[in-house]
This record gives C-alpha cells, sequence and structure tokens, in this order.
C-alpha cells in the first residue's frame, strides 16, 4: 500500500484514525507532528514529502472555528484554501494520491432533500467559503484524489456536540437547544473507517464524495438522545435559530446522500444513533 502521512493528526478525526489504525494494524503510516505538519509552511511540507515518499496524504486540518472565521477571514483561508493547496502541488510532484477532509458547509442548506455531490455549491459562511476554495483548487492539480465532505462530526476526542452537551448536562438545569436545523451527527471513528476503506480499495475510483452516518436528526434531538443514552436529567427547551444568535448563519438542511461511496466502495454505514451509543459507552466508561 505504500507510506500514508496525516496531517491534522492532534484533532479528533486524526486521532480516530491513530485508533482505526492501530486496531487494524495499519503499517506505514506516519501521524505527523506539528513541526512536520504546517500545510502553510512549503520548506517542511517538501522536506516531509521528501522523507516519506507518500503514497496517500490524508489531510484532516482545516480552520474549523465557524464563528471565529467571519472575524478572520484571512486566517481561515490560508489554511482552508492555501494549505490545501500547497499539499495538492506536492502530492502532483510525488504523484501521491490526496484524500482531503471537507464539509457540508459547502452547501447553502436550503432545501429539503438530501444533497448530493453534484448538487450546485453556495456557501453561506466564511467557513464554508474557503473550505469550497480548497476543494476547488485540489482538481486543478491532481487526478487522484478523493474529497470527503463529512457534516456533524464527534467522537470521544477533541471538543464537539455530544463532549459539550455530556458537560453542560450535569452542570446546567436547563439547555436551549436548536430544532429547526436538520442533519446527520457523524462519528468520526466511522469516518476514519470509511477512510482507510477507501484507500485500500483495489479498484480507485476518484473524485468527491459524501459520508454521513445514516438518518438524521435536528440538534434539539441529538443532544435528548445524548441525555437519555447517558441518563442525565436535564430539562432540554427547543428553540428556533433566530432565537439563537450565532455570528456565523448555519444551513438549515445539511443531510448528505451518500448513495456514491456506498456504491463505489460497497460500505454500510451505520445508522446514527447506534453509533452514539457506541462512543458513548466509550465516553462514559473512560475508555
Amino acid at each position: 500500500m505504500g507510506n500514508i502521512i496525516v496531517f491534522g493528526a492532534s484533532g479528533q478525526l486524526g486521532q480516530c484514525l491513530q485508533a482505526i489504525a492501530r486496531e487494524k494494524n495499519i503499517r506505514g503510516i506516519y501521524f505527523l507532528p506539528k513541526a512536520q505538519a504546517d500545510v502553510l509552511d512549503t520548506a517542511a511540507l517538501r522536506a516531509t514529502f521528501l522523507n516519506y515518499q507518500p503514497v496517500y496524504c490524508i489531510n484532516c486540518a482545516a480552520y474549523t472555528a465557524v464563528d471565529k472565521a467571519e472575524d478572520e477571514p484571512e486566517q481561515a483561508r490560508q489554511i482552508n484554501r492555501h494549505g490545501v493547496e500547497n499539499l495538492s502541488r506536492l502530492c502532483q510532484e510525488f504523484n501521491t494520491t490526496l484524500l482531503h477532509v471537507s464539509t457540508d458547509f459547502v452547501f447553502a442548506g436550503t432545501g429539503y432533500l438530501p444533497l448530493s455531490e453534484t448538487d450546485e455549491t453556495n456557501p453561506i459562511n466564511v467557513y464554508g467559503l474557503t473550505k469550497l476554495e480548497g476543494e476547488k483548487l485540489i482538481p486543478e492539480y491532481l487526478d487522484k484524489y478523493f474529497i470527503l465532505r463529512t457534516s456533524w462530526l464527534y467522537s470521544e476526542y477533541g471538543n464537539n456536540f455530544v463532549k459539550t452537551m455530556l458537560r453542560f448536562g450535569k452542570e446546567r438545569p436547563e439547555l436551549r437547544i436548536i430544532w429547526d436545523q436538520v442533519g446527520t451527527p457523524t462519528y468520526a471513528m466511522d469516518l476514519a473507517d470509511c477512510i482507510f476503506t477507501i484507500i485500500q480499495n483495489a479498484n480507485p475510483i476518484y473524485g468527491t464524495y459524501h459520508y454521513s452516518n445514516e438518518g438524521l436528526t435536528s440538534w434539539f434531538d441529538f443532544a435528548k438522545s445524548i441525555f437519555e443514552l447517558s441518563q442525565i436529567d436535564v430539562k432540554a427547551v427547543p428553540v428556533r435559530t433566530a432565537e439563537y444568535i450565532t455570528k456565523a448563519v448555519r444551513p438549515t438542511y445539511s443531510v448528505l446522500d451518500k448513495a456514491k461511496i456506498k456504491y463505489n466502495f460497497a460500505l454500510e454505514i451505520p445508522y446514527w444513533r447506534d453509533s452514539l451509543v457506541q462512543c458513548l459507552a466509550k465516553i462514559n466508561n473512560g475508555t
């Protein structure tokens, strides 16, 4: 299979990739330390590619502070656009396949049907715009690439909605949670497993793909499931988006159509609540 290098190894998806790599006993995969993984340091990037001669490059590095990006558009653009261009150039030079993780936020999310890879992109916040700019650069340099859009990512690692709800649910008697934004939670362990399935496929079909868990829910119902499964007694109050003001506008409907990835890679994708049960078991057992 050849060497694999991973950027963004300290993030929640990077940590899940490490866990799945250990579980599957995957050899020749390198989770790069910060000194080698700055996607804006072209000299360090070149040295990394020269050292590892990677067959695959997995890019989980991103500026993901959605609200902060509204005040720091150039900082977000540096990582989400220019960093991706730097990696794409080197992947072209070293004949490396790039697997780049992107987001449902490249869509406006104003419809009511699951979003396919061919649907029109129209981001409504800076984060989504800069991620889309990065996406668009990849095919300019590469034929061998996978762009993997996902949504509502959570895991036992890092900071995410599930861990926030667990903390707030134990600290506060009442929580106001948005009910009119609909999407699909994605367990980062499932996404990490999917990434390795793509890499290990003997006949890769390159391009853009969507991956999230199966089903759909609102943030309110997602939170209610977290509290119920964790036996946390807290009052959850449903509120409209208009009542919960944030700096960045969020898509109202972010359900991704996974038909393409399921067909091309023979994937069976877990239902979101089943994966939530697994994640909460690990969190609540301290594993």
